[in-house]
């Protein structure tokens, strides 16, 4: 008897079969973007971790300044390139393995939610469910890319899942286990520091294993879990107050976040105020630049942070009721089916057939809420599910909400979704209209509710903008002519959409036209300093000498700290026989980055120069 259950083969479960063909969807989109032109990473986010990691390789460790973004991804990635060498190939392959895991946990959660509605009934909801993120497209996207969401998302989901299977509350070891989950994963992404309070609660609300001193256990549990964070999280805090001696729990730059989601010009989304640029790398010096200028001299990344803070807090009291209605404004911006992708890597590899045509978040939600609603009482452990979404909600209030942001909560809305679906046909099989009506109800409110229109045309340009901008920096012209001018179609009057196509000209040797574009962009911004200086070297190029030299004088007026600016002006005058003003100004740029081979080569050249 024993031998023959040994022989006898392996029965798998329906967990087994969702992660197979969700791993080989994944695989499958893999496979396409490894033969498209957008494996390597070569601006936005993106580029910045891969960028940060290859820096890491490198054995610049550290710069002795606090993190200015979190670390967590850019080690990570740092140490499979280490591992299996450089490439995006076997990141993203982990990550497909891991964004099939979370498919399972949708299945699994949904069991376990769900299970007095039948075993049956919960089963179907499961494979709904997890098939709905198998071709759940913004999943597809990120799932491949190099980003932190697909691991944020199978941790998230990992957490609630083990909150939800388990009768009792977490003792000691689990809960110092799940605070440093929490803190590990908070290195990266640092919004999973809200499901601490889902933890404490499950603490705190669940029945004890034992039922001698339960306060005693619970409080040391509540204890341990902090502890586990603080030990999760300390790669960052230790560096930063340690080593950089800059008093910064996780990184510096959650002041210009922080800025970004509350001042005049706040919509929802990252829109960036004048001064800085899109795209995490550039927008994070420029907020240090624009910082230390204001200021006019260095200040640490604790300081810098700061002063952004300080800018927010001064704009949320001096205008309560438009802060109050800026927050109305992002909750439904959060739940808005506007697709809202700052990098645009949705669109283009959708546009590029890397993904396979699916959903978005504006149908999942719409089928959800009147499921969450209707779930309350009916499925009580559903309210761990609603309680991480709402908790991930606020977590975006003070900031901001994109598409990957909000892509956490959406394996818990198709929890729910599926739910809605399976019990509205077996209502209507039964016979039992009145729920299946209150169902057609809530479902009509929560479509009128998500699917409110967005008529700000420059939220409709973001993606032409992006592709365009994508498109040109891999020498795509092409390509990028017709989207930027959609960009421009749009919103005509937007400084970068403008900036960008005066680029496009440069690079097609079409000085006259990308002349017109940077005086156009100038027009609109005029202390655009990207504009400022190509006009500068534009001028430069043509033996317009003084005129180059009024451009990058007034781009030291807007940003007298930038390194580039006083490198083209010492350029400038040494094309205008002024060697010891060049030399001034080469220096000056040398102290400011002093590892830029071109700014040495250039005092090299003033050195030998008679």
């Amino acid at each position: 008897m024993t031998s023959r259950k040994l022989l006898s083969p392996f029965h798998l479960q329906p967990a087994h079969y969702v992660f197979a063909v969700v791993l080989l969807i994944r695989v499958v989109v893999l496979a396409r973007l490894t033969v498209s032109p957008y494996l390597l990473p070569t601006r936005g986010d993106m580029h910045f971790y891969d960028d940060w990691a290859q820096r890491i390789l490198s054995g610049h460790l550290a710069d002795h300044l606090a993190f200015y973004g979190l670390p967590g991804y850019a080690y990570l990635l740092a140490a499979l390139y280490k591992l299996a060498g450089y490439g995006p190939f076997v990141p993203a392959l982990l990550q497909a393995l891991l964004d099939a895991g979370t498919a399972v946990l949708i299945y699994k959660v949904s069991v376990g939610i769900f299970q007095g509605a039948g075993t049956r009934r919960a089963q179907i909801t499961g494979l709904v469910g997890a098939a709905g993120w198998a071709f759940f497209v913004p999943a597809q996207t990120y799932a491949a890319i190099l980003m932190p969401t697909a691991w944020f998302i199978f941790i998230f989901w990992l957490i609630l899942w083990r909150i939800i299977s388990r009768r009792n509350a977490p003792k000691g070891w689990e809960a110092f286990l799940l605070g440093l989950l929490v803190g590990l994963t908070a290195t990266a992404i640092a919004t999973v520091l809200f499901l601490i309070p889902l933890l404490i609660s499950a603490i705190v609300l669940k029945p004890a294993i034992s039922m001698h001193s339960q306060f005693r256990t619970r409080i040391s549990a509540i204890v341990l879990l902090f502890l586990g964070a603080a030990a999760g999280t300390s790669p960052c805090w230790v560096h930063n107050c340690l080593i950089a001696r800059d008093r910064v729990f996780l990184s510096a730059h959650s002041g210009i976040n922080f800025w970004i989601g509350n001042n005049p010009s706040a919509n929802g989304y990252p829109r960036f105020p004048p001064g800085l640029r899109a795209g995490q790398a550039a927008m994070l010096q420029d907020s240090i630049d624009a910082a230390e200028s204001a200021v006019g001299h260095s200040l640490k990344r604790g300081e810098v942070s700061h002063y952004w803070s300080a800018k927010a807090r001064d704009y949320i009291e001096r205008y309560p009721a438009a802060w109050v209605r800026l927050l109305a404004l992002k909750l439904r911006t959060f739940w808005s089916a506007f697709q809202y992708d700052d990098l645009s890597i949705i669109t283009i590899l959708r546009e590029q057939r890397v993904t396979f045509p699916g959903i978005y978040f504006g149908l999942i939600a719409a089928f959800a809420l009147p499921a969450m609603v209707l779930g309350w009482k009916a499925a009580p452990a559903g309210r761990w599910v609603t309680s991480a979404i709402a908790l991930q909600m606020v977590a975006l209030l003070p900031v901001f909400t994109t598409e990957r942001y909000r892509l956490p909560v959406v394996p818990g809305l198709l929890v729910f979704a599926a739910f809605g679906l399976v019990m509205f046909f077996n209502n209507l099989a039964a016979g039992n209209f009145r729920p299946a009506l209150s169902y057609s109800v809530l479902l009509a409110v929560s479509t009128v509710f998500i699917s409110w229109p967005q008529r700000d045309p420059s939220l409709w340009a973001l993606d032409a903008y992006n592709s365009g901008w994508q498109a040109l920096e891999s020498g795509n012209f092409a390509l990028a002519q017709p989207k930027l001018e959609l960009a421009r179609s749009y919103v005509p009057d937007n400084a970068e959409t403008n900036f960008a196509l005066g680029n496009l000209k440069l690079a097609q040797s079409d000085a006259a036209a990308a002349t017109t574009f940077y005086l156009a962009t100038l027009r609109l911004d005029p202390q655009h300093r990207g504009a400022i200086n190509n006009l500068g070297v534009l001028a430069l190029e043509n033996g317009q000498s003084d005129v180059a030299e009024q451009r990058f004088r007034e781009a030291l007026a807007i940003d007298a700290r930038n390194p580039k600016t006083h490198f083209l002006l010492a350029k400038t005058l040494i094309a205008k026989g002024q060697t010891e003003s060049a030399r001034v100004e080469i220096d000056r740029a040398i102290s400011l980055r002093a590892d830029q081979p071109e700014f040495l080569a250039l005092r090299a050249q003033i050195e030998n120069s008679p």
